[in-house]
């Protein structure tokens, strides 16, 4: 008896979470090393930067640039693989 979709996608959570984990951490770590640390621990963020974030902040996808869907697009598909296999490894 196959496992229901519902089971599988359920147990993608944890999978999914640890790939969303990984992300969040690259982008800290890029957010960071362009940051310039302040003597109280603090980041100062170069204005240049900030600007473009806000802009892409307020922006739908559909109207962003063709390289910031591509940077979109390219960050969904490490979360594809983690799909296919959790739905190829359903038990027949």
């Amino acid at each position: 008896m196959s496992e229901p979709i519902e089971d599988v996608l359920n147990s993608l959570v944890e999978v999914l979470a640890d790939e969303e984990h990984d992300r969040w951490s690259r982008w800290q770590r890029f957010l960071h090393d362009r940051a310039e640390r302040q003597p109280d621990g603090g980041l100062l963020l170069p204005p240049d930067l900030v600007a473009r974030w806000e802009r892409q902040i307020i922006t739908r996808y559909a109207d962003l640039s063709e390289a910031e869907k591509e940077s979109d697009r390219a960050q969904v598909r490490r979360y594809l693989p983690l799909i296919v296999a959790a739905l190829r490894d359903r038990t027949p």
